[in-house]
């Protein structure tokens, strides 16, 4: 048991749970059959929970059910959620990390009130001023690891280069055997472009490259987000938000009008034949349900986010994130790295 990687789940989170949670769980299971160093933990009601797990055949002696029946439900506001759910299974799954050691909390929940609720239990690392949210957004590489998403409207020098420090960190938890290449988002590439924010962190960055936690590559603009040249993206929230809803709302747009594009005429229906299996993996490319979860940065614990209105398969991705966040180590490579933030402040 000591040797297991724990991980709390608020079952009851999101549309259609905890039947969408359970199956992404035994989803998981099912596809790391190989694996057995990990358990659940899981807060949801006991008696509703009981009644699906039979339909879920992989889930078996890897998990403990916390009996918990206040749900947090997606109207409230975040305060108003705290006022009646500190007994609510988002709550315990995050309560977890510091009463029974666990690894790592996902929730499907209200994003807004999971990070309010991780803020208030787990606290800021010492010397993060802000949270951040980070995603994975697939690149002709690899991964991307582009942060923040929406955590945060405005951010300082400071924000900007805790977040490279947390999101190179996250990048080499979950991508031990690759280098963090890391950009900030901007207008252009050249170094005269951008805020004086963004100058001054970009001078700051340069510096910090000394400590290998990652290669700094300049700036970034948006259209090379996908490239796959670099591998962690930092912005402010506001932007960072934007962007990617843009990118979300262009694949859906692309998928849409190629699939309609090939049912138009028996001609483009014979092609869709032909081309069905590069079509699949267009398809499978730009599912959103395989880069599903978005973690909080800078807390004395990783909390994953998983998206509220995705299947089962999307949930199962989250728990895969989970688990490569706790094997990585992450936060120990977060504390690492915020480390030399701290020793190059003491040379300057």
């Amino acid at each position: 048991m000591l040797d297991k990687v724990k991980i709390s789940i608020d079952v009851m989170g999101g549309d259609n749970s905890p039947y969408k949670t359970l199956e992404g769980l035994n989803l998981f299971a099912k596809r790391n059959q190989n694996i057995n160093d990990y358990i659940f933990y899981l807060f949801g009601d006991e008696t509703i929970i009981n009644q699906k797990l039979s339909n879920f055949k992989y889930l078996e002696n890897n998990y403990k059910i916390f009996d918990t029946k206040i749900v947090v439900s997606n109207e409230l506001s975040a305060m108003s959620s705290i006022k009646k759910g500190k007994n609510s299974s988002m709550w315990k799954a995050i309560q977890s990390q510091i009463d029974l050691a666990a690894d790592v909390t996902l929730s499907a929940g209200n994003t807004g009130v999971l990070l309010v609720m991780s803020k208030m239990i787990l606290k800021t690392l010492q010397n993060v001023d802000k949270p951040a949210l980070a995603g994975l957004w697939p690149n002709e590489n690899n991964m991307n690891i582009v942060l923040d998403l929406g955590a945060n409207v405005e951010c300082s020098e400071k924000n900007l280069i805790d977040f490279s420090e947390m999101g190179s960190a996250l990048f080499k938890s979950l991508f031990p055997n690759e280098k963090a290449k890391l950009s900030l988002l901007n207008i252009g590439s050249e170094e005269i472009k951008g805020t004086g924010i963004l100058k001054s962190t970009y001078a700051k960055l340069k510096q910090l490259d000394q400590f290998g936690d990652f290669e700094f590559c300049g700036y970034i603009e948006g259209n090379h987000i996908t490239k796959g040249d670099v591998n962690v993206i930092v912005t402010d929230g506001f932007t960072g938000n934007i962007a990617l809803k843009t990118a979300e709302g262009t694949a859906d747009f692309l998928t849409k009008n190629l699939k309609k594009a090939l049912s138009e005429n028996l001609f483009s229906k014979l092609s869709a034949v032909f081309s069905y299996f590069s079509l699949k993996r267009f398809k499978d490319r730009l599912d959103p349900r395989k880069y599903n979860g978005a973690i909080f940065l800078g807390l004395t614990g990783p909390v994953v986010k998983s998206h509220g209105g995705t299947d089962g398969l999307g949930f199962s991705y989250s728990v895969e994130l989970c688990y490569k966040i706790a094997k990585g180590k992450l936060m120990d490579k977060i504390k690492s790295n915020l480390s030399h933030t701290q020793n190059l402040d003491e040379k300057i």
